[in-house]
């Protein structure tokens, strides 16, 4: 990835952020205001932004389409959740007891932990307050809680302080989510801080498993994780398409179907 896209990808985060804090819609102007940087930098990366189906364009403005916006963790548990489940269970089996393993936020990770509470000695590294509370204090587990400000829609911590915790740590097992996974570029976020801390979490894991339903198939967010080839095992609900199946063999990631 080029500096330029890194710099395209952060604008582009930002400008999500800028709309959702506008209430899902704005003026160009206004965002360029908010951002501090020209009306035509707005307009090149809502461009961006409305081909991967994230914002809608308007006269002299943009808004959020309805999937950009992030739900709360309580609506998002309740959203597909029985293929979550079954992807939960089967990376639940993927785990041994005794194994060291970051866990981030969102609703199939806090599913993961609650199929986790049967085991046992696990040592968990997390910024999701729902997966501490269902792990921690537990057949002999030890949870470590990253610090840093919560977030109201998902009991999240991010920040500096997360990402520098999470760097103390080097453990088996990074368990993460994504927004969606694209053939040609991998992994993608829709927000820069989780991007980052679940970068920081493969970077300081052994080895990488992201769980995600067949939602997230073709699904693309202004945000990639990094190298794909990081990832070893693909936990879904569905066969992957062709196309994204054969990108999987290309990174050497394994895919594992919970039927």
């Amino acid at each position: 990835m080029t500096d330029l896209d890194t710099t395209s990808n952060h604008r582009q985060a930002e400008i999500l952020e800028a709309l959702r804090k506008a209430g899902g819609t704005a003026r160009i102007q206004s965002l360029a205001s908010a951002l501090d940087v020209s009306d035509e930098t707005i307009r090149r990366n809502l461009r961006r932004l409305v081909e991967g189906g994230l914002v809608q364009k308007h006269h002299g403005g943009a808004r959020l389409v309805e999937r950009a916006v992030e739900a709360d963790l309580t609506t998002r548990l309740q959203e597909h959740a029985e293929p979550k489940r079954r992807i939960a269970a089967e990376v639940a089996r993927l785990i041994d007891d005794g194994a060291s393993l970051f866990l981030d936020v969102g609703s199939t990770t806090s599913l993961i932990a609650e199929a986790l509470q049967r085991h046992s000695g696990l040592s968990v590294v997390t910024n999701s307050v729902a997966v501490a509370y269902r792990l921690a204090m537990r057949n002999g587990n030890r949870v470590f809680f990253a610090g840093g400000e919560l977030r109201a829609n998902d009991g999240g911590s991010f920040g500096p302080e997360a990402l520098a915790f999470v760097r103390n740590f080097r453990l088996d097992l990074a368990v993460i989510s994504t927004s969606g996974i694209c053939p040609e570029r991998g992994l993608m976020f829709s927000d820069l801080t989780e991007a980052q801390l679940a970068r920081a979490m493969v970077d300081q894991a052994a080895r990488c498993i992201v769980a995600a339903d067949a939602r997230k198939f073709h699904r693309t967010a202004p945000i990639l994780l990094g190298d794909p080839r990081d990832i070893d095992i693909l936990v879904t609900d569905e066969d992957p398409p062709e196309d994204l199946a054969a990108a999987a063999r290309h990174w050497g990631t394994t895919i594992r179907v919970a039927r």
